[in-house]
């Protein structure tokens, strides 16, 4: 008999009521994370932001008590206990550098992906909160997605027994950021990043990876990662593979739009494929999942549920870091755990640049 029970959502941490202060007041946090902390019930006792009327606002919207003048004033608050920093890449270190050095009542950190700029700084910080007794965790939202999690539980469970194809297609138009804009890394380090993430939550680190890349026709400030392709390259001969395409045809010049996010993984003895929600935001769309295994042949599974990636993952990266904190577990998006992910992301452009397949221990030993 198939158990149905895909455990979808994440337990709840084992204690919620740890104070947090949250440094930015963009869309994501306003929206998404905010949102997803008050239906879990998670504490957040401040926030700050650069633009302070922003900052107000959303503290008006979301109840919350307080509002510093600026990151580093929030950091002196001896009542908070956990950051949750929501900021550009190129701003988060300073931060974490000077909540390691000066702001010793801070137990965990949740900072945004990508970590760092660059594979060695992200390693520096993970070293610098692992020294100071802070616990570092990577806001990578998509293992928390309802039907990767569910997937995660197929494999660990073995309903499909040895994976040998897995895959990722997404057909979406990201709105880029400011600082995506005046980065020299685009799609690989904002879109695939949660893409290599995934694949390696769900089967570990490859030994190589290979990448393509071409130019967004739509795009009009430079970059080079604009639509990309790649693959991975599994020791026992898995083959993980996305395309990821931020152009999706000419949806915005007048064509019909087809976006979606769809994942697929076989098996020697099963198959499951999904969607993703997410393309349909602000609408509540759930992510979706069909398996079948030769455990009950010739028949598709296709359980659901109502909850939705944004907001609702956004409970799990939270809880799981302050679910470290109650148990003394390492986290499971721990910092540690991200450079994995860092050093993948390191690979594809690597494979850009010199076109060919780059072994992750190229990076990491190369950094050692």
């Amino acid at each position: 008999m198939i158990d149905l029970n895909l455990h979808h959502l994440p337990p709840p941490p084992a204690r919620k009521d740890y104070r947090i202060g949250v440094i930015g007041s963009g869309f994501i946090v306003r929206d998404v994370q905010l949102v997803a902390y008050r239906d879990a019930g998670y504490h957040v006792a401040a926030i700050t932001s650069r633009n302070l009327d922003s900052a107000r606002e959303v503290a008006q919207v979301r109840g919350i008590p307080v509002v510093h003048e600026s990151w580093q004033a929030l950091l002196e608050d001896q009542s908070i206990e956990v950051l949750d920093i929501a900021v550009p890449p190129a701003a988060q270190p300073e931060i974490i550098e000077q909540a390691v050095r000066h702001a010793s009542h801070i137990r965990g950190i949740l900072a945004q992906k990508p970590l760092a700029l660059d594979y060695r700084q992200a390693r520096d910080l993970v070293a610098r909160c692992a020294q100071a007794g802070i616990r570092l965790a990577v806001n990578q939202n998509m293992r928390y997605d309802q039907s990767i999690r569910a997937l995660k539980t197929l494999l660990t469970r073995g309903d499909l027994g040895e994976p040998v194809l897995a895959t990722i297609e997404m057909r979406a138009i990201p709105h880029w950021k400011p600082w995506a804009r005046n980065s020299q890394r685009l799609t690989l380090a904002v879109m695939s990043i949660h893409h290599l993430d995934c694949f390696r939550y769900l089967f570990g680190n490859p030994d190589s990876v290979y990448a393509s890349a071409r130019p967004d026709p739509r795009t009009r400030f430079a970059h080079r990662d604009g639509i990309v392709l790649y693959i991975l390259e599994y020791a026992n001969g898995l083959r993980a593979s996305s395309w990821d395409d931020v152009w999706a045809g000419p949806a915005r010049e007048g064509g019909a739009p087809d976006l979606y996010i769809k994942w697929r993984v076989e098996g020697d003895r099963g198959m499951a494929q999904g969607t993703i929600g997410w393309p349909g935001y602000p609408n509540a769309v759930p992510s979706t999942i069909q398996f079948t295994t030769a455990q009950q042949p010739g028949v598709w599974f296709s359980p659901s549920w109502q909850e939705v990636w944004f907001p609702d993952a956004f409970q799990g990266t939270m809880g799981d870091l302050l679910d470290s904190l109650a148990t003394g577990r390492t986290p499971a998006i721990s910092g540690a755990d991200n450079l994995g992910t860092l050093a993948l992301v390191e690979a594809c452009y690597r494979s850009l640049d010199e076109h060919r397949p780059v072994a992750l221990r190229e990076i990491t030993e190369e950094t050692a």
